[in-house]
């Protein structure tokens, strides 16, 4: 389980100038899930740099209702700020149920995207959210799509020598977001999660943004929904019918948690319960 080699850079060039000179080194934050894959040797790794004392990747940073999230932010460290709740409270709800109190202590919010397993608690919220992810390198920063981040499971756009420095989220005022997930016990990766935002006026919805995690390759947005929802007055009719279309976007498998079949039954219900919790935020209304 040991590392041969364990850096401590205390500034993110240093650590990109570390994992540019060596071909066998891992980036590690919280360390959640690396040291559960070394201990039951799953995963080996010679060099290890750390990224806890790097200053430039934690922290948060708004700018009007833009919001900047170091990526080595312990996800504790995010929800305790009361404004992340107020203007983003799908992800909020995301982190809360997310393992134990003692995890989310440690794990960070890069962490848990960098993993990109399909159940990632905060990967459907941020989806919702259009949330960018802002990628460094000794060659410099780019800014991707979340919801092009990820590739397949365990896999996303890093390149090698890359680094998910911060994600970036822009609130908006007129809208409502809530997330919804259902695990076999507490602390349990999700059988299936849903995240939902709505931009409403005057009792129609002008945006809608649907996330799904745990039934597919990597989290999805379900932009067939969407567009269902998009314009209607979320009828009773307008819900069924984008509850109805969830079942045909998504690709469930079955594992130690839940068959594909269930998944294919619950999911649209999850993302119903998001987009009436959603609505009622976007109304005034809590979720």
């Amino acid at each position: 389980m040991t590392s041969a080699n364990y850096l401590r850079p205390t500034s993110l060039g240093d650590a990109l100038e570390a994992m540019a000179t060596s071909s066998d080194a891992r980036f590690v934050a919280g360390g959640t899930d690396l040291m559960v894959g070394l201990r039951k040797r799953r995963e080996t790794c010679p060099t290890m740099i750390s990224l806890r004392r790097v200053a430039e990747l934690k922290g948060l940073e708004w700018t009007g209702d833009r919001l900047r999230i170091g990526a080595a932010m312990p996800l504790s460290d995010i929800v305790a700020q009361e404004a992340v709740g107020q203007k983003f409270p799908a992800l909020a709800q995301s982190i809360a149920v997310l393992g134990s109190v003692q995890i989310r202590n440690v794990a960070t919010l890069g962490g848990n995207l960098c993993n990109a397993s399909p159940a990632a608690d905060t990967a459907p919220a941020l989806l919702a959210y259009d949330a960018q992810v802002e990628l460094a390198s000794i060659n410099g920063t780019r800014q991707v799509a979340l919801d092009e981040f990820f590739t397949g499971p365990g896999a996303t756009q890093l390149r090698p020598g890359e680094i998910l420095a911060a994600v970036l989220l822009q609130a908006s005022p007129s809208a409502g977001s809530a997330f919804t997930r259902l695990g076999r016990v507490r602390m349990d990766l999700a059988q299936a999660s849903a995240a939902a935002l709505l931009e409403m006026k005057d009792g129609r919805c002008l945006r809608a943004r649907v996330a799904v995690g745990a039934v597919a390759p990597t989290p999805l947005r379900l932009s067939g929904v969407e567009d269902l929802l998009q314009g209607s007055s979320l009828d009773p009719d307008t819900l069924a019918q984008a509850q109805r279309s969830v079942a045909g976007l998504i690709s469930p498998i079955s594992d130690l948690r839940a068959s594909a079949v269930y998944r294919r039954r619950i999911t649209p219900v999850l993302v119903k319960r998001a987009v009436v919790a959603a609505a009622q935020v976007a109304a005034g209304g809590k979720s």
